[in-house]
């Protein structure tokens, strides 16, 4: 029974939030598994344009992190979310009408730029909803139904990939779109948030002369490095590089899609202040480490030897996964001054698209040029972003100062 209430999202505002992330997430999987395809055997972009249109959009999603988020906070976060989220919907369904690279371009940057703000914009809203102690509680039930909206959505592609044909791509990337809206209606049915007043005398983009956060974020963007290690560098290391079968990978993006459904929420316990996801942040370094050391021992191994490497890998891989995620949360929000959370969740979400936009081309490289010392790298680069997150945190957190006239506790509740 214990085991799923850390599954099933309890009523109310949380199960809300679980919801339209399950219906956002869903799109997202339907994308991944249809969009690159469809632009270039339908549509007939050629893929390098194809990979230039998505670098440069992600380029814009990266500028509009923090104004987006500026504006949640000047505005209010809910009516903020819910309008990006039906911008998303609308962008994304325009990707059934490109016709050339140029529109390509356009319609990337300004679908990119829309998700990169509603997520500034719903960090602020879900700090106004729920008390600092209960955020990663919210967002490790949230992760975990992310999994399984990815997971049906691109088993939802899967049906165009099988017609292959515009129609079903067409249909595909429009139902994909209307996802996106139904993830902003549902953020309609929550209580509105008000915004925050600031300091009369402080500046108004507070999070750019944040220097400890900015420090924070900067771990963020090495730590987040896991996400394209399973999901880049893995694939091409186990067909290019063992003797593994290749539908190991498979067993390996299933065997982390159970796990993060099942233990997610467990394993954000403890994470729920800074020092916490300080201390759940630095496990994640020392865990994914050692996983990658167990990657790169599958290298030129028996296949018994390097499938039982692999697996090892990817059970480790996913802990620190799990401890990553929670400990980010953890920092995120519980850094963030309450009326400038929204600019603060910009910067945040900025930094993980850094890491997320460098990864895949440094894994390529790394992987394709030294073989199994590239893991050696990684090991080095999480190990040392895990170890210093404690004295980062610590000193990011005698920065903070509490909320203009409500004392320091305040300086911390939602």
């Amino acid at each position: 029974m214990a085991l799923l209430d850390d599954i099933v999202p309890p009523p109310g505002i949380v199960r809300t939030l679980c919801l339209s992330n399950f219906a956002k997430t869903a799109g997202h999987g339907v994308l991944m598994a249809v969009s690159v395809l469809f632009f270039t055997r339908t549509v007939g972009i050629p893929a390098e344009q194809v990979g230039l249109a998505l670098s440069i959009g992600a380029a814009m999603a990266m500028a509009a992190s923090i104004p987006a988020g500026r504006l949640a906070d000047a505005v209010g976060p809910r009516n903020t979310t819910v309008g990006f989220l039906l911008l998303l919907g609308v962008f994304v369904g325009a990707y059934a009408f490109v016709e050339s690279f140029a529109a390509l371009v356009v319609v990337t940057s300004l679908a990119l730029m829309a998700e990169s703000s509603t997520d500034a914009a719903r960090g602020a809203l879900i700090a106004g909803l729920i008390p600092q102690e209960d955020r990663v509680r919210a967002w490790s039930y949230m992760r975990a139904v992310s999994n399984l909206g990815v997971t049906l959505g691109a088993a939802a592609g899967a049906v165009a990939l099988w017609f292959d044909n515009r129609p079903a791509y067409v249909g595909l990337l429009i139902a994909g779109g209307a996802m996106f809206v139904i993830a902003g209606v549902a953020y309609t049915t929550v209580p509105p948030v008000a915004p925050v007043p600031k300091e009369s005398k402080g500046p108004t983009w507070t999070v750019l002369r944040d220097l400890p956060y900015a420090a924070v974020a900067l771990l963020n963007s090495v730590l987040v490095m896991n996400v394209a290690i399973l999901t880049v560098a893995l694939p091409i290391w186990i067909t290019g590089h063992t003797d593994a079968p290749k539908w190991l990978y498979s067993v390996i993006l299933i065997l982390n899609t159970i796990m993060v459904v099942v233990f997610q929420v467990r394993a954000g316990k403890g994470s729920e202040d800074v020092r916490g996801g300080a201390r759940a942040l630095r496990r994640c370094g020392v865990l994914l480490a050692v996983c990658c050391g167990l990657f790169a021992l599958a290298a030129d191994r028996p296949v018994w030897v390097a499938v039982a490497a692999l697996l090892a890998g990817a059970v480790v891989h996913v802990v620190g996964e799990m401890l990553y995620s929670a400990g980010s949360w953890s920092l995120a929000f519980g850094l963030a001054p309450d009326h400038a959370q929204g600019q603060y969740q910009g910067m945040f979400g900025m930094s993980t698209q850094l890491g997320s936009m460098v990864t895949p081309a440094l894994a390529t490289l790394l992987i394709v040029r030294l073989g199994w010392p590239a893991w050696i790298v990684f090991a080095a680069l999480l190990l040392a972003a895990g170890l210093a997150a404690p004295a980062v945190a610590s000193w990011a957190e005698r920065t903070r100062k509490p909320a203009p006239g409500t004392g320091a506790e305040a300086a911390v509740a939602s």
